[in-house]
């Protein structure tokens, strides 16, 4: 197994950040990262001399190489001090010293290591903070931020993920947020959009973007000055056991389609995510369910007659937005009709020219959404008659 092989060179490793946290929290780690007082150097020539491939993922300047090893990928990361930091990357040098490692690190509940033998190494007291639900940056946190801004979206991810109430911050940690959110600006939309969807799944996501527009960062990361944070309160209770989507919670803080464009400069969203806001915007207003006994009929209607794919699929983040717990299950239940008349059916019925089978098709299709998609082919092929 690996850790013997660090074992023999009398090398130390540990499980370090994340997988820590998730392991003293009771959750399964979604991977285990390694740190290692082994440089990836020293790593390389012992995984290659044992005949265990290594991935390359580009990881080495930082210190961290992949190692496969019975159908698992490891990452072990040497451990290392930021020497430069631009607020976006850093250069690093390595070092053996657990704790200097520990403090380049962001948040105290991810500055954690447990040693294979179950030794926990906490140098800033994370697993207190851990248990209380506390969300602290390590050292001071306008340091912390200043060596990478995007720790500004982590510490609200966090917060999302782990604090019990809303409100529970340090009031030190939000200043130093408020005075550090224009270097958001320099950090590139893809690495935002990442934190920002994970914020908008996670918990107290009302509370977290009225923080946003509090401590002045919404206009950093392309978020409509005025944001229509009532709304925004609304469909995040509305929306609470639906899995929306991350783009159908965003888009209650849209007034008009803009503010989606906008959005999609700062942030590169996919097309797919941009077209739901947009199909939010332009539906929710109006696309509602009907009063009387089909209250699905709007919602049915509309997705017969759209040409776009996955509209099915849009209907359903519109009445998650909505709230309409209820007609969402059923919607998901009802199965698109196949429309039962074909041209081929007209023409054996004496219809011949193109234009005639045309009209006729439009006729026919319009009787049978009127009949809320129930008459079947005899009947429709009397009516046809009629006409």
């Amino acid at each position: 197994s690996f850790p013997e092989m660090f074992e023999k060179k009398n090398y130390e490793l540990r499980i370090a950040g994340g997988a820590v946290r998730d392991l003293l929290s009771g959750v399964t780690p979604q991977d285990i990262d390694f740190a290692t007082t082994a440089t990836p150097a020293e790593m390389k020539e012992m995984f290659t001399s044992a005949g265990v491939r290594l991935i390359n993922n580009k990881g080495e300047k930082h210190g961290t190489i992949t190692a496969r090893l019975h159908d698992q990928n490891f990452e072990i990361t040497t451990l290392r001090i930021d020497v430069v930091t631009d607020g976006r990357h850093a250069e690093v040098e390595f070092t053996t010293d657990w704790q200097k490692d520990a403090e380049r690190r962001d948040l105290t509940v991810n500055s954690m290591f447990l040693g294979l033998d179950g030794t926990l190494y906490d140098f800033f007291n994370g697993y207190e903070d851990l248990k209380s639900k506390k969300i602290r940056f390590v050292g001071k946190a306008s340091e912390r931020i200043q060596e990478d801004y995007l720790r500004i979206l982590r510490y609200f991810r966090f917060y999302g993920r782990l604090a019990e109430n809303p409100g529970d911050h340090e009031p030190t940690t939000l200043q130093a947020i408020k005075e550090n959110a224009k270097g958001l600006a320099g950090i590139s939309g893809e690495r935002i959009w990442v934190e920002l969807k994970k914020i908008l799944l996670g918990n107290h996501v009302n509370h977290l973007v009225q923080l946003m527009y509090e401590l002045d960062i919404a206009q950093y990361i392309g978020l409509p000055p005025d944001g229509n944070l009532e709304e925004f309160a609304r469909v995040t209770k509305n929306i609470q056991n639906l899995s929306p989507k991350p783009m159908t919670v965003l888009t209650s803080l849209f007034k008009g389609k803009e503010d989606v464009t906008n959005l999609d400069l700062r942030l590169k969203i996919s097309k797919e995510e941009k077209n739901l806001g947009l199909f939010l915007v332009k539906h929710r207003q109006e696309l509602t369910k009907a009063a009387g006994p089909e209250p699905l009929r709007p919602y049915q209607d509309f997705l017969m007659d759209s040409r776009e794919a996955n509209t099915n699929s849009k209907i359903f983040e519109l009445l998650k937005y909505q709230g309409e717990e209820q007609l969402l299950k059923e919607m998901q239940d009802w199965t698109v009709p196949t429309f039962p008349v074909s041209g081929h059916d007209l023409r054996k019925m004496g219809v011949t020219s193109g234009k005639e089978i045309g009209t006729a098709l439009q006729q026919l299709r319009e009787e049978w959404k009127r009949s809320g998609y129930h008459m079947d082919k005899e009947e429709l092929l009397s009516c046809l008659k009629r006409l």
